[in-house]
């Protein structure tokens, strides 16, 4: 015969195996979410073999790589563009192929064409058929080669003779541009800008940094080869799956649509961002908070990644340029009025 005592002590041992169960569920989550630090740690120990002192612009190549988006690397001559590029590349066991961007570079030296071979024609794929595709300077590429990209950013296919062909995936975009020359180059149009995921720019180090450069040479000709692949494609892919569930509080989600519309209204600005830069801020900030190894969103993981996501899609007004006004000052005042939520942990 059951007595008191027997349901006092099931509803305990049900107690328990529910808290067992929370805290079962606490540390897978806890472990899944620390893997966010531990592919950063790698990333930045491979890739710091070759590269010197670009940290933050590699955590921004991480951020997109995660969120399934493509890069611009934007900066002067010298600065170590293409080098972080391709280190990044080599640090992904995934396909990579490299494009450069020249005047006489064609669509179908991009996408591929069909050759006649013994009778009949066999399509063969040009490098945009890979995973990381390595763009160097695509400033220099004319409008008609740099929109053959644009249906394969957006979309990851490419129309071809009239067959759709899907890329591979994943599929990134690796691109770099030299902001200062204009003698031979062609600006990207605001349609291919956009199809950018952030940009990043590297500046010059500092003189520890640049000794350090200098030094590497003497040790080998080409610092790429020290770095070891540690990631591979599915990894990669469920690495992006996990950045996807990062909880996004409604409060948060509020603030970086506030600070998207905020571009659209603002005085030195001609252009504001487009519901896709919304929608990139979004994904941006989860692979933050995901490196962060967290499994929730901060509005400082939405200011941290702001300018990257949105300053390569705002046009200044050019009477407002003439005083001095650009998209840094005014996407800084943005941040800097916009209110923010003081909560935001999902």
């Amino acid at each position: 015969m059951a007595t008191a005592g027997d349901g006092v002590a099931s509803d305990r041992a049900a107690s328990d195996g529910v808290a067992a169960d929370r805290v079962a569920v606490d540390r897978v989550g806890a472990d899944r979410f620390a893997s966010g630090r531990r592919v950063w740690d790698d990333l930045r120990s491979a890739v710091g073999m070759a590269v010197v002192g670009a940290e933050e612009p590699l955590r921004l190549i991480v951020t997109a790589l995660l969120a399934d988006g493509h890069v611009l690397i934007e900066d002067v001559p010298g600065t170590g563009k293409t080098l972080l590029a391709r280190a990044v590349a080599r640090a992904l066991t995934l396909d990579s192929k490299r494009i450069q961007g020249t005047p006489d570079l064609l669509p179908v030296d991009v996408t591929g064409s069909s050759l006649y071979e013994g009778g009949s024609l066999r399509f063969a794929p040009g490098p945009v058929f890979t995973n990381v595709l390595l763009v160097d300077e695509i400033n220099r590429a004319t409008p008609r080669t740099q929109s053959a990209l644009l249906e394969a950013m957006q979309e990851r296919q490419v129309s071809i003779e009239g067959t759709t062909r899907p890329l591979p995936d994943p599929f990134i975009v690796l691109a770099t541009e030299n902001p200062i020359e204009f003698e031979g180059t062609f600006a990207l149009p605001q349609a291919q800008l956009d199809r950018f995921l952030l940009r990043v720019r590297i500046g010059y180090p500092d003189e520890p940094s640049e000794r350090t450069i200098s030094r590497r040479y003497q040790v080998a000709a080409e610092p790429l080869e020290a770095i070891e692949p540690i990631l591979d494609g599915p990894r990669l892919i469920a690495l992006r799956d996990e950045v996807r569930r990062i909880r996004v509080a409604e409060e948060v989600e509020a603030y970086g649509v506030a600070v998207v519309r905020a571009t659209r209204v603002h005085a030195d600005l001609q252009l504001g961002a487009s519901p896709r830069a919304s929608v990139a801020l979004y994904r941006a900030a989860q692979a933050a908070a995901f490196l962060a190894g967290r499994d929730f969103v901060l509005p400082d993981d939405i200011k941290a990644v702001a300018a990257p996501v949105l300053g390569h899609r705002l046009v200044v007004d050019l009477d407002r340029s003439l005083r001095g006004a650009s998209t840094d000052s005014a996407l800084t005042e943005i941040l800097a009025t916009v209110p923010v939520p003081p909560f935001g942990y999902g």
